[in-house]
């Protein structure tokens, strides 16, 4: 199936979008910041970079868009043009995530990653359920976290058997 625009017009499109500062990232942070939770941003001596850090609270916050982390939910569709490119810049994306949460995970902080469906709520008191959460998981959560449509559920990937054998596979660095 061919693209519906044309190359310059598809070229333009992407460049537009943004890694940092997303909608979903910006309203996270203000909600956070007014409720008195202080972070860095983008912290470059981490792995992947986080998009939120608690140093207070030894705990690191990614809020993933659904496409480009390959999120199983209905705002993840497959392109239908360049299928294979996309499949594999997705599964690279995935595996650089786990990778990357390993060793945060390995070097002791906590993980919560916030997936975009989870900030497109269509009522307005479900972004401050969504803030209520987070808050929540930031003064009291003990395990590894993920947030989508559904709620908050503990990151499958972190599983204490998981965190033993990728820690046999990384490389020591």
């Amino acid at each position: 199936m061919a693209d519906i625009v044309d190359k310059a017009t598809r070229s333009r499109m992407m460049s537009g979008i943004r890694g940092k500062n997303t909608k979903p990232e910006l309203l996270i942070r203000k909600a956070l910041h007014a409720r008195g939770f202080r972070y860095r941003l983008h912290n470059k001596n981490l792995p992947g970079k986080p998009d939120l850090v608690f140093p207070k609270y030894k705990a690191v916050v990614f809020i993933h868009g659904c496409f480009w982390h390959g999120h199983d939910c209905h705002y993840f569709k497959v392109p239908q043009t360049r299928t294979a490119f996309w499949l594999e810049k997705i599964n690279g994306n995935r595996e650089r995530d786990t990778r990357q949460l390993m060793q945060l995970r390995l070097a002791g902080w906590r993980i919560l990653v916030v997936w975009e469906c989870a900030t497109r709520k269509k009522e307005p008191s479900g972004n401050d359920i969504l803030i209520d959460c987070i808050s929540n998981w930031l003064i009291m959560g003990t395990c590894d976290a993920h947030i989508e449509e559904t709620g908050i559920q503990p990151l499958p990937c972190l599983t204490t058997e998981s965190v033993i054998i990728q820690k046999a596979l990384l490389p020591n660095t």
